[in-house]
């Protein structure tokens, strides 16, 4: 985490002097909102859109979320198809196809890490309306996920669910740059859903009628040969070097040290593109590092790398309401824009 970070989640950190750019990025951004829902909020789609996005700047869990509602939607009968940013990648200036084939370098590591994980249709574009009218084109879906998003409002949206984290919160409570928001904590009012994820006694606190998950480890994947082993499996030392370049690496350190894990956690920014000398230890202890970083590791897998898979159950009122899209609203004579 770097110094302008840790001063967010803190009380009374120096970032409390920006508190007058912070004005301004709120005037700016509520003016936003408005110009851009008024423009754009009536161009609807023939299928639902549920997007699942946060208000405060680095990882939440969406993407674990993301890939859980494909795989649970999928159980209730629906064919989810999923659209993305792409950030980090190069291939989102126009809308592309992800496949299981495609590269970090084009797509960004959210979106393959979702086709992988998931084998659902993905489009990634940095504007997420021709994603989603892409994504009608080319794949056979009847329901639309947008990862990320909450503050893309040039793309209609059914219902939005708003991810926080359960430890983090919303730190010192301001929008940027004083503080980690993107839009102020009031904008949770208007969501449809606000999960937390992490069930902590600060979570329950964090927000009246929210939700808490678990995104939970579930075993471990050797990179290089694919091999896999349950948590109680792993046999090799305990004494690990825990790398992750995502929006809260903490999270993942805490993960291992609750599985026995002595680990030294090595930070790098949110979608960093690991290097082959990032890896070189030289006790040649395991390393483990997260799916979403796994995806950027594969062109010099060694064998002392291995992955903690994770899995995350959706709550079931979230599942039922999206259910209840498809009878509350008309898609008839609804087109794509």
């Amino acid at each position: 985490m770097c110094a302008i970070e840790r001063a967010w989640y803190r009380p009374y950190g120096w970032t409390l002097a920006l508190l007058p750019l912070t004005g301004v990025f709120y005037t700016i951004a509520r003016v936003r909102r408005w110009v851009l829902c008024r423009c754009y909020h009536q161009r609807q789609f023939p299928v639902p859109v549920v997007v699942v996005g946060n208000i405060a700047v680095g990882g939440t869990g969406k993407t674990p979320l993301i890939i859980a509602l494909v795989e649970q939607l999928r159980a209730r009968g629906y064919r989810p198809g999923v659209v993305s940013r792409g950030y980090g990648g190069s291939g989102n200036r126009q809308p592309l196809v992800v496949t299981a084939a495609t590269t970090v370098e084009i797509a960004g590591d959210e979106a393959v890490l979702v086709v992988r994980a998931t084998n659902c249709p993905v489009v990634i574009c940095a504007d997420r309306r021709r994603a989603i009218a892409e994504l009608l084109k080319s794949g056979d879906c009847d329901l639309v996920l947008s990862d990320d998003g909450l503050q893309h409002y040039r793309m209609y949206r059914d219902m939005e669910i708003a991810v926080v984290d359960g430890a983090r919160g919303f730190g010192n409570g301001y929008c940027l740059p004083a503080g980690p928001l993107r839009e102020p904590v009031s904008r949770l009012r208007s969501v449809d859903a606000v999960i937390i994820n992490g069930e902590t006694a600060r979570a329950r606190t964090v927000w009246p009628d929210s939700q808490a998950i678990q995104v939970r480890p579930t075993r471990f994947r050797h990179l290089a040969s694919g091999r896999v082993c349950s948590l109680d499996e792993w046999a090799l030392s305990k004494t690990v070097y825990a790398l992750a370049g995502i929006g809260n690496p903490q999270r993942f350190a805490d993960t291992l040290t609750e599985l026995g894990f002595s680990a030294t956690l090595q930070t790098f920014p949110d979608h960093y593109k690991f290097r082959r000398e990032d890896f070189q230890f030289a006790d040649g202890a395991p390393v483990i590092v997260t799916s979403k970083d796994a995806v950027k590791c594969e062109a010099f897998v060694d064998h002392h790398i291995w992955v903690l898979e994770v899995a995350t159950e959706v709550p079931e009122s979230v599942l039922n309401d999206i259910e209840k899209l498809s009878d509350k609203i008309d898609y008839k004579n609804k087109v794509v824009n």
